[in-house]
């Protein structure tokens, strides 16, 4: 996804874009239009992160090996119900978008 960088909108980007994915990529001025980022739909973004840095960080962290233990540990308390709830929760966020013509909402 194109995130509106300057360079990203270079010709010679979207020349190279046009090249190896004709008519396939998404961005500004490109052949599928797509919004530069769109925080209602990037489940990674309004779910997943937060819930996992909220299980990081309940602790100070002291280094980076006790860093990469605290994301591990967060990683395995990921269950199933808690994807389903990230797949309902995009639902809700489309039935919005839906409703408000497509206007970026507030969820927080």
């Amino acid at each position: 996804m194109q995130d509106g960088a300057t360079l990203h909108f270079s010709i010679s980007v979207r020349e190279s874009l046009n090249e190896r994915f004709p008519n396939s990529w998404i961005g500004g001025d490109g052949p599928i239009p797509w919004p530069a980022r769109s925080p209602d739909f990037t489940p990674l973004d309004f779910s997943f992160w937060g819930y996992i840095r909220n299980i990081v960080y309940r602790e100070s962290i002291t280094d980076i090996s006790h860093l990469k233990r605290r994301i591990i540990a967060a990683i395995e308390t990921v269950t199933p119900q808690t994807l389903h709830n990230t797949w309902r929760e995009i639902g809700y966020r489309l039935d919005v978008c839906r409703a408000t013509n497509g206007a970026h909402i507030e969820t927080y």
